[in-house]
């Protein structure tokens, strides 16, 4: 567990990059990049509201005003970065494609296994049932060969 948490890279909200986390594997990683992408989508509102709030002064400057936007666009930017791999994961395990941490996949491979012993089951009954037709045909043609014999 300390090598993968020494793996991931983190920034911290806010900060260009945002929340960069490789793709995680487990259920709780995937969460907490969610929950990442939702400070960073807090911080995307904060600093637009700044640049906002400074352009409606009466004299703006410019230069806090580039600044506010500037957070506001690369911030946004890994927002939509990151839910596209969030998106591409939920793609992914919602068409079956094998991924990791999901047993889809799995499931689906099992279920097949399933139906295809069933209906190994019924074909090995129809056969046994034939069989069994087929050798009660052939002791009532050797009882009646035998009393042809006989007489």
């Amino acid at each position: 567990m300390m090598s993968r948490q020494m793996s991931q890279e983190q920034v911290s909200p806010g900060q260009p990059g945002g929340s960069m986390m490789p793709m995680a594997s487990s259920p709780l990683d995937r969460i907490s990049a969610l929950e990442n992408i939702e400070k960073d989508i807090a911080t995307v509102l904060q600093s637009g509201g700044q640049a906002l709030t400074e352009l409606s002064k009466d004299k703006p400057m410019n230069k806090q005003v580039e600044q506010h936007v500037n957070q506001f666009l690369k911030t946004l930017q890994n927002v939509e970065t990151e839910l596209s791999k969030q998106i591409n994961y939920l793609t992914q395990v919602s068409t079956g494609q094998a991924h990791e941490g999901s047993s889809y996949n799995a499931q689906k491979t099992l279920q097949m296994a399933m139906h295809r012993m069933d209906h190994a089951k019924t074909r090995v009954l129809e056969l046994d049932h034939s069989k069994t037709k087929h050798m009660h045909t052939l002791h009532q043609h050797s009882a009646l060969k035998q009393q042809g014999q006989q007489q």
